[in-house]
């Protein structure tokens, strides 16, 4: 059974429909005790970083995001999600993230050309870095995913798993031993994106 993280951010019942559309079990669920013995976490989120945040710690999801993670077990950030699992974001001032990927956000206007469109939305190729991650296993490089964001991952060095083209090379998605994060929506992503979800819930045997 995988548990979606349910904090008050994000659209988490899409995310439920796509895991029951590729036939697995999905809860959306703030209850402790069914994310510690879920198979796999998925933490979503939309929105503002500090809100998010703050969220996060006053549900206590936190500390048990952080827990369940350095216990081994799958955990996969999602947009925002994804975010929230590196250090520190400097999303309208600084604020500290989980700290369980190496990295920090920081807006995409400064590094794309003034003439681009800011959040970022569409769809867009992948480029996988290094050796091709598990999460990919069903997919291609420059296979397209669905984007909303004005804030990316950098600094991240090999925990970068794949990047995109938008005026700039953008981190796409991140990983460390059992922790991922896409930017990018699996669940709005059409066929690539359940091949992605599909392929986190082989992650670790389920």
């Amino acid at each position: 059974m995988i548990a979606i993280i349910d904090y008050g951010v994000g659209n988490l019942f899409s995310l439920q429909s796509s895991l029951k559309y590729i036939g697995r079990e999905a809860v959306v669920t703030s209850d402790p005790e069914i994310i510690r013995n879920a198979d796999r976490i998925i933490l979503p989120g939309v929105g503002a970083y500090e809100d998010a945040a703050c969220k996060l710690r006053e549900t206590g999801m936190a500390d048990l995001v952080t827990e369940v993670a350095k216990g081994g077990k799958p955990l996969m950030g999602i947009c925002l999600g994804m975010q929230l699992l590196l250090e520190k974001s400097y999303e309208y001032g600084e604020h500290e993230g989980l700290g369980l990927i190496k990295g920090s956000v920081v807006p995409i206007k400064d590094v794309v050309p003034a003439d681009y469109k800011i959040p970022h939305i569409g769809w867009n190729g992948l480029k996988f870095r290094g050796e091709k991650s598990p999460l990919f296993k069903y997919v291609n490089e420059g296979d397209c995913v669905y984007f909303v964001h004005s804030f990316y991952g950098t600094d991240c060095g090999d925990k970068t798993i794949a990047t995109t083209e938008y005026g700039a090379e953008l981190t796409a998605a991140v990983a460390d031993g059992n922790v991922f994060g896409c930017q990018f929506h699996p669940e709005k992503s059409g066929e690539v994106g359940m091949k992605i979800l599909r392929a986190f819930c082989e992650i670790g045997g389920m």
